[in-house]
Formats: C-alpha cells, structure tokens, sequence
C-alpha cells in the first residue's frame, strides 16, 4: 500500500472537494484513493532543494593529498561500477533475445483457444468475489487487465504495480514472443550479432548467419583453377633468341630513358607547377623489370640528384606554425607554400631512397622481389654514395644537411677503397669550399664521436681530412667598435659650417643609424665566424689528445701529428709544456718511424715559434734528433720525407735565428751539404737552397769557404751533437762535387754557394730561383713522372759518311776478294764442342 500524505503536504481543498462538502455527498472510496494518491505524487515530484555547497578555493587548498586522492579513487570506482552493472545489463539482454530466437514457445492464439474451457469452468465453481467492496474503477482496471496475456504470464509475487511504464527492453522481448516460430528440421546455425537499429518502437537487434563454406562449391573452383592452371602449361610464352632480348631490352631502355628526360625537363622549366612530378620520378626508383633495373634505378638517382641541386632554394626550409598554417595568405605566397612543402617531403623520401639502397648493400640483404642480384647492388650502392657526397657539397645550407653527414662520415672508414676515396674527397670539398664553419663543425662533430666510439679503429685517411680546414686563426671576443670597419663622420665643425639646423639633425639621425648597421654587421659575421672556429678547433684537438694519450701505438699517431704540426699555434699556452712533454716521450721511445718522428719535431717548433715565444724552453733535444737522423735520407728512398725536412729547418733555424748559435748552423750547413750528395736532384735542389738562406742569415758562415781552419780542435762528422762537432774546421768540398752534377739547377745553386751566394753580380741566381723558398722548389723539381725536370734539350745528330765498297779500297786485288766473298753463299755448320775440346787435348 502507498504511504499517506503527511498532514499539511496536501492541497488546502479544491473546488472539486469545497462541492461535495457543500452537497453533503460523501465521493467514492476509489476517487478519494486517486485524489490521496495524485496529491502525494505531486508533493514527492517536486525537486529537492540541494543544500551542499560548492567548496571554496581556500577550503580547497586546505584538503591533504590524500583526502584528494581517496576522492579521485572512490570516483573512479563508481564509475567503473556503473559500466559494470550497464554490461551485465546488455547481457542479460543479448541472452534474451538468444533464447527467443533459439526456443520455442508455445503460439499465444493456441494458448488461448485451449485454456478457454477452463478457464470458464474455474470460474462456475469458484466463489464470487465481494464486488461491493470495489469501485467502480477499479473494477474495470482488472476487467482491462484480464484481457491482456501479459497479465497472465506475469509474476504476481513481484511488488511492481501493475501500471509501471513498460521498458524498452520489455517491447522488444515482446515482439520476439509473439512472432510465431516453427521447428526447423536444418541444423542449428551460428549468428553473428550486429549493432541494432534503433527507431520510433525501440531498438531492433540486428543479427546475421555465420556462412557456412560450401564443399562443393569449393571442389569447383579448384577444378576451375586447374582448368586454367592447364591452359597456361599448354600455351607457354615464345623463347625468344638471345638477339632478340637484347634488341628488346634496348627498346625498354630507351623508352624509360625519354620518360625520364621528359620529366626532368618539365620539372626544370617550371619546378613549381610540376612539383608533383618528382614523386612521379622517384617512384622510378622501383622500377620492376629486371631487365633494366639497374640501370634504370641508376640513372633515376643521378637525375634526381641533378634536378634537386638546381631547383633547391638558398635558404633552409621551416616547417609552418599552426598560427601560421590559420592565417590567410596571398595566392602567391600559399602557391609558395606548397611547392616548398612538395620539395623538402621528396627531398626526405629521396634520401631515405638512397640511404635504403646502402643499407641493403652493406647487409648483403636480398629483396623478396629479387629484381636485383646481390652483385648488382653494390653499383647502385657506389651511385647512392656518389649523389650523396655531390649533395653533401652543393647543398650545405640546405634540410637534411646533417642528415647526410651523419650517413657519409661512418663511410669514409669502409673497407671499400672506392667508397671510402670518395666520401673522404667530399668532405675535403666541403672544408675547402665552407667559409662561415657551420657545415665543418657539424663533420667535426660526427668525425670525433665516430673515432671515440670506434676506440681508436679507424683509416688514418678519416683523421687526415682534419688537414683541410680553414681555420687560419682563432681570436677572443673584442669589441665591437675595434672590429667593426672605421668610417668618417663629419665633426660638430664640418656640420655648423656646411649645413642648417634641419639638415644636422637629419645627419645626426642617419649617422646613429649607420654606426648601429656597422657595429651589428661586424659583430654578426666576424664574430660569429671565430666562435665557430674555436668550437671546431677545441673538438679537433680534444680528438688529438685523446688518442696522444690512450693510442700512442696506433696507426692513427701520424695524422695526429701531422694535425698537431699545422694547427700548434693556435693551441692554448696553458698546454704547451704537457704537450712539449708528451712529443719528446715519443720521439726518444725509438716506437716511431721517421717521418712521424718528422712531425713530432715540426709540431714541437710550431708551439714555440707562436705563442710560445714567451715561454723559456730549450728545445736542444727536437735539435740534437733531427741532426743526428738526417743521413737516414739517401737516393734509394722516395725522398718524400724531404719536404717535411725542410720545413722543420725552416721553422728551426731561420724563424728562430736569435735562439741559434753559430756553431748549431755551421754544424747544419756542413751535415746538409754533404746529405746533398747522396739525394735525388730535386731534394739537392731544396737542401741548396736551405743551405743558401743560411748563409744569407747567419753571419760569418762563409767561414766553411776557406781550407784554413778557426780556432783549436778537428771536425768531427760522426758526433751526434752539433755544438760539439767543431764544423768551423772543416770545409764545404761537397760544392765541388756538386759543380759537376749532371742536374743543371743543381750546378747552378752549387755554384752560387761556391762564390758565397751574392745578390747581385756574376755569381747571382737568376730571379725564377732566388725567389721560390726551399719547399717550392722541391715540388717544381720532382721526377714523380719519371721525367727528367728540366727536359734535356734535343741535339741534331750529325750527318754520316757514306760507306762504298768499291771505293774504299785503292788495292785491286782486295777489292776482287771483298766481292768474291760477298758472292759465295754462306752455310752454317753445327759447332761440336766435345770434339774440338778432345782435338785440342790431343794436340
């Protein structure tokens, strides 16, 4: 039973009420039970006023962690709860609507027309009910109710009243149940439940019959495909003769060659309407037939190559902004736009092309397709690398700069000469040609990381393209107004006497501008250009030190100093004494071969002759092992350590010629000209002219002139010190000798040194020689061709006298035996050694 209304929760009285009081009319027992109950309704239908309160941001951050956390948690968990009861819900649903369609209940109709009998005898015998304790109503409610089947079928025990709005499920339940069903003699089928349909009625589950695959269907199209497979076998393509594949293959080859010409021709006339046709070419990259593949594929990456140096602008591309991506443009500019973006995304795919192409190669991977062989793939690798360095060295402001460096770097270190020679070339082109020090300092970087990270294994030629740097020097930062170029302005003078008040201010106004431009400029480029170089230069060095440190055994050691030889005098003070250390360790270790212990001393004389002129070392040592080694040069050789040779005299002796002693450069002068007998002429010629600076630095060398000896004591040729050898005593006879050389030059220089090499007079060379250094020299002169330098001048022979037989002799009768002779036939008689031997013997 419904609870009553709680006094004063009704209404005060109606109308309807303020009638019946009036007439004395009691209303039926079922109305006031209708009026009661729609009063109560309408009071518990009203919403309920929500008193909790929002909690402030103070309270807020009052509350712990905590008590936050349990709150995320305990919400989490009703939520989780809530989808866990919605699908056992739609469970308990599709488990329905399974077993409506899967059982058989019995016809509604039939129910009926069976159970009427009796249900009209239950009736009869059973008691009447007390209907005058009913209204009216509800009298007619049950009547209502008795005449649908769902009143019967419905479990009277539930506590839900009769009324309730029915749910959607329950329609859709009863739809099932009276639609009638009858027993299939087929086998069960399997169904596949679909998404339902919802409409105006409700929703309509959606279900289909799993297909059941056809025995015999199947056992005909396997006939039907070896039907086929027959026709095929019966009908195989001609053979065609090796002539004419070959004559095909030309006709295929020459069909992809004007394709291509014809795309790369439409792309260079107008890159940015025709942008879409460069993925059309790089899609040719895949070419199929193997009959040309390869060559096709070849020809693909070097035309693409082309088209991208040509048509790629001079600036790197960015990548769009949102904001940007939102605003509107001018046609122009989206137009732009598009063909920048076209260009930079096949510009990665042709990379990842070619990076692809090299990886395959070097994994000796096969591709399933097997258009091309595994022998095949290493020409297309050589043509991937080759479009890679062209590109490294046209486009280096360009995307994927880095990118490229990152793949050719680790080449350069491959055990393919061919590879490696071309990767190492690149980047010395790079170096050569890079004037700001971007690109080198991003190749320093991978170089350095690529030599640690090998532990020190790597071709000597990787740490030798270090020598191609440009980096001449490396300053501290300076002001802005001592870089920035130095223009005149007009004095306050100039300004009052030649121009009116207006006309100073806008002088003083342009003025401030151009100072602003010159100081920004400056501090921009030249600035930015020796920030750059010193970065580069801390990583050559620190790759240098390492290997000086931890790999003074490994073949990298030469171009270490070789490095060290031509960048020492940039290199901090604060190291040169370590450094000094370290260099002269090696040298007396006896580890090191010649021409390494040959840069050892360069790079030694390269610190001191820089910034090391005011540090206080005796460098005795570098001299003493130079001196004593320098007979290990002779003619049997290449003589190619010669030039590192004359360097080293050079930054030794004359560069420092206030720290050498004249018996150290008498001792040189001698030991050299007598190493000049025992070398090829072009490294005389380079010995000569050293020992001609000399003589033209020092004073009183001419003492080496006179067969008079200075002083007490005998030279000493076999001393290994040149302080001590007494060189005053002895005499340079070599020039003589040399006087007498069959090399022209070399005749020359010995015979400007024999009169004391003067500058002016009979005895002066001429201006071609006097004013080439020692070094330059040595390259001119050198027979690497195996040519004689200078050519030997061509002699006309002389005409030779006509021989007569007849005339020479004025004798008549040895003329008729000389002809008497000459006409007889000669015959040839086998020569029997043993038997002249025993002829002799017996004789």
């Amino acid at each position: 039973m419904p609870a009553a209304c709680p006094s004063g929760a009704g209404p005060p009285g109606g109308a309807v009420g303020a009638a019946a009081r009036a007439g004395g009319a009691r209303p039926a027992s079922g109305q006031r039970f209708r009026r009661r109950s729609s009063a109560c309704g309408a009071a518990a239908m009203k919403p309920r006023k929500n008193t909790k309160r929002v909690p402030s941001f103070r309270k807020l951050l009052r509350t712990s962690k905590i008590k936050l956390d349990n709150k995320l948690k305990n919400k989490q968990y009703k939520q989780q709860s809530a989808a866990k009861k919605y699908r056992k819900e739609q469970k308990k649903l599709r488990q329905a609507v399974r077993d409506a369609v899967c059982k058989k209940p019995f016809p509604l109709e039939d129910y009926k027309k069976k159970h009427v009998a009796e249900k009209q005898e239950e009736e009869e015998e059973d008691e009447a009910l007390p209907l005058d304790m009913m209204d009216e109503d509800d009298l007619k409610l049950m009547e209502d109710l008795a005449r649908k089947a769902s009143f019967l079928t419905r479990d009277i025990s539930s506590n839900e009243p009769v009324h309730i709005k029915k749910r959607k499920r329950d329609s859709v339940i009863e739809k099932y149940e009276k639609i009638p069903r009858r027993i299939n003699a087929e086998p069960e089928k399997e169904l596949i439940h679909l998404l339902p349909i919802k409409d105006k009625g409700g929703i309509i589950p959606q279900t289909m019959e799993k297909p059941v695959p056809d025995v015999a269907e199947d056992e005909e199209e396997d006939m039907e495909e070896m039907e086929v497979a027959e026709e095929l076998n019966e009908e195989p393509p001609p053979v065609l003769t090796p002539e004419e594949m070959a004559a095909q293959r030309k006709v295929k080859l020459q069909e992809r060659k004007m394709h291509i010409a014809a795309l790369a021709s439409a792309i260079l006339s107008d890159p940015e309407n025709n942008i879409k046709k460069l993925k059309e070419l790089r899609a040719m990259l895949m070419e199929q037939d193997p009959n040309v593949a390869v060559i096709v594929r070849k020809l693909v990456m070097v035309s693409l190559m082309e088209v991208f140096k040509d048509i790629a602008p001079s600036y790197k591309i960015r990548p769009l902004t949102e904001a940007e991506k939102a605003t509107k443009v001018k046609k122009e500019t989206q137009k732009l736009r598009e063909f920048e973006e076209g260009l930079v995304s096949q510009y990665k795919f042709y990379l990842e092309n070619l990076e692809q192409t090299i990886k395959d190669w070097k994994q000796r991977k096969l591709k399933k397709s097997n258009v091309v062989s595994l022998k095949a793939y290493k020409g297309l690798a050589e043509i991937a690398v080759k479009c890679l360095c062209e590109l490294l060295v046209a486009l280096p402001h360009f995307n994927f700069h880095n990118n490229i460096i990152v793949l050719i770097v680790p080449l350069m270190n491959d055990a393919s000469k061919t590879i490696s020679e071309l990767c190492c070339e690149a980047v010395k082109k790079l170096f050569k040609q890079d004037k700001l020090g971007f690109a080198s300092l991003g190749v320093v970087k991978v170089v350095s990381g690529l030599v640690k990270g090998r532990n020190y294994n790597v071709r000597p030629e990787v740490l030798k393209v270090f020598l191609h740097l440009r980096i001449k020097e490396v300053e501290l930062k300076k002001d802005s107004e001592d870089i920035a170029p130095k223009k005149k302005f007009m004095t306050f003078k100039e300004k009052r006497k030649h121009l009116s008040r207006m006309q100073r201010k806008w002088k003083k106004a342009e003025e401030k501008l151009e100072r602003e431009l010159l100081e920004a400029e400056a501090s921009e480029s030249k600035e930015k250009k020796l920030k750059l170089h010193t970065e580069t230069l801390n990583i050559v060095f620190l790759t240098y030190f390492r290997i000086l440190k931890r790999a003074q055994k490994s073949p990298l050691l030469p171009a270490v100093l070789e490095g060290l030889a031509k960048f020492a005098h940039l290199i901090n003070v604060e190291f040169f004494d370590d450094l000094l250390i370290v260099l002269h360790s090696l040298i007396s270790s006896d580890d090191l071969s010649y021409r390494e212990s040959l840069h050892c001393i360069l790079s030694a004389f390269q610190i001191l002759s820089g910034q090391g002129d005011v540090l206080n070392i005796d460098p005795m040592k570098f001299y003493t092992h130079l001196y004593k080694t320098l007979f290990s040069l002779h003619a049997g050789g290449t003589n190619d350590d010669i030039g590192i040779v004359l360097q080293c005299l050079d930054v030794m002796l004359a560069k420092r010629r206030k720290q050498v002693s004249q018996q150290r450069a008498l001792a040189f002068m001698k030991r050299l000209s007598t190493l000049a007998l025992h070398v090829l002429p072009h490294s005389s010629i380079g010995i000569l002219a050293t020992n001609r600076i000399l003589m033209q630095t020092f004073p009183k060398m001419d003492l080496l002139l006179d067969n008079e000896s200075q002083g007490s004591g005998v030279y000493l040729p076999e001393l290994d010190e040149p302080e001590h050898c007494n060189a005053q005593n002895t005499a340079l006879w070599e020039l003589h000798l040399l006087q007498r050389h069959y090399h022209p030059t070399v005749q020359k220089f010995a015979a400007h040194l024999a009169v004391g090499a003067p500058a002016e007079g009979s005895g002066a060379l001429s201006l071609d020689l006097s004013r080439r250094p020692a070094t330059e020299l040595f390259e001119a002169y050198n027979m690497k061709g195996m040519t004689f330098n200078p050519p030997v001048p061509s002699v006309t022979p002389r005409r030779k006298d006509t021989f007569s037989h007849v005339d020479s002799f004025l004798n008549q009768e040895l003329t008729e035996q000389l002809q008497q002779h000459m006409s007889k036939t000669v015959s040839h008689k086998t020569l029997d050694f043993a038997r002249h031997l025993q002829e002799s013997s017996l004789s």
